[in-house]
């Protein structure tokens, strides 16, 4: 295995008390970054803290809420220092519903959560991460590639944020920001306990369907976000990296 050394460097993330952000967290902290985490749940937070309690500080609160960004990034920068990496991963799935049976409440809370987050909090940080000649890493998926990966506000704000972070690296590569995406298949996550529900038929199935035959773990995308936000990885501009066991193949 390669080892990477994040030392000195300081990591945001949201979407860091469970499932993929969680695992990202913890891959940093064992990387010897600081590592900041926001997210509308403590979870795996606390474990954490007391395993990195020099290297972890973490808040509470909801990534659609620009005042608590805005307050997490004053602790960070109180506690850690100016960001270099940004890892925009809170997400939300949205029961794989058509259109027909997709209310506007569930629509906007899906964009809200999965995108307009995603653009208030990197536009918050841009003035810093331009200057640090930072690198941001935004979680899309394969709904952001093909259909059939969730239902219509899912796979909509999934494409919209392949579109933001292509236009993003575009736009700031000049300026030395590093930019790209990560594009999860079947990853075992809370956000997918669903499909392990009652016989786990669900489960069964989209591991028959994927090429390897299984479904991943999250420390498996967390290690691929390793390798991109490192300086070997810099030539990688724009690039949306999928980590789907052969998904997309088909």
């Amino acid at each position: 295995m390669i080892t990477f050394d994040f030392t000195d460097k300081i990591v945001f993330i949201t979407g860091a008390a469970s499932g993929i952000g969680a695992a990202q967290a913890e891959a940093f902290l064992k990387a010897n970054a600081f590592v900041y985490a926001f997210d509308c749940q403590e979870q795996h937070l606390l474990d954490l803290k007391k395993n990195f309690p020099e290297q972890l500080a973490f808040m509470i609160g909801d990534v659609r809420n620009k005042t608590q960004l805005q307050a997490a990034l004053a602790d960070c920068h109180e506690v850690f220092g100016t960001v270099d990496i940004l890892l925009n991963t809170a997400g939300r799935l949205d029961d794989y519903l058509p259109l027909a049976e997709t209310e506007e409440s569930l629509w906007e809370m899906i964009l809200t959560t999965n995108l307009n987050s995603m653009f208030l909090l990197t536009k918050l940080l841009l003035s810093e991460l331009l200057k640090n000649k930072g690198t941001v890493i935004n979680m899309a998926s394969i709904a952001g590639l093909v259909g059939g990966g969730g239902g219509i506000a899912y796979t909509t704000s999934k494409h919209a944020i392949v579109g933001f972070t292509k236009q993003l690296a575009l736009d700031y590569a000049p300026q030395g920001l590093h930019v790209n995406a990560i594009a999860p298949g079947a990853i075992k996550t809370p956000m997918n306990q669903a499909d392990f529900a009652s016989d786990g038929k669900m489960a069964q199935w989209v591991a028959e369907e994927t090429p390897i035959k299984r479904w991943a773990n999250p420390e498996e995308v967390a290690y691929a976000t390793l390798f991109l936000a490192s300086d070997e990885a810099r030539y990688l501009q724009g690039t949306i990296l999928p980590v789907d066991g052969g998904w997309l193949l088909k």
